[in-house]
């Protein structure tokens, strides 16, 4: 069984389309299967309309603890260096390299904080 959370991970859809398309709150493997062996027309659609430009989820993971979770990326999320867990203190996220500049970005999926190290421009 995979909940209608997971199985819109794996058929790489977003959730609101899941719902829009009843697929019920809990699925067997069997039903998975189906869906993925046999697509209906409009999830074959939904995969026609990709742009490749953006993922469907991506996996974060605490560069800390290993606590991972797939999110919904948004429009707003630079590329990260790292995320981690927003309980950690900073030092336990590696420091910044020579000429990097450190950028802190809350509110990452569900307890996240992304890190995004850049060049400092040359003046």
């Amino acid at each position: 069984m995979v909940t209608r959370r997971e199985a819109a991970q794996i058929l790489d859809i977003p959730l609101e389309m899941a719902h829009r398309h009843h697929l019920p709150p809990r699925l067997s493997d069997a039903e998975l299967g189906e869906l993925l062996d046999n697509p209906p027309a409009w999830l074959v659609q939904s995969k026609a309309n990709r742009t490749g430009k953006r993922p469907v989820w991506v996996q974060l993971t605490c560069a800390v603890c290993g606590f991972s979770e797939a999110a919904r990326p948004k429009k707003w999320w630079p590329e990260f260096t790292y995320v981690c867990c927003a309980d950690h203190a900073p030092y336990e996220i590696p420091g910044a390299a020579a000429g990097l500049v450190r950028s802190e970005y809350e509110g990452v999926g569900s307890r996240f904080v992304g890190i995004v190290d850049v060049a400092v421009p040359e003046a």
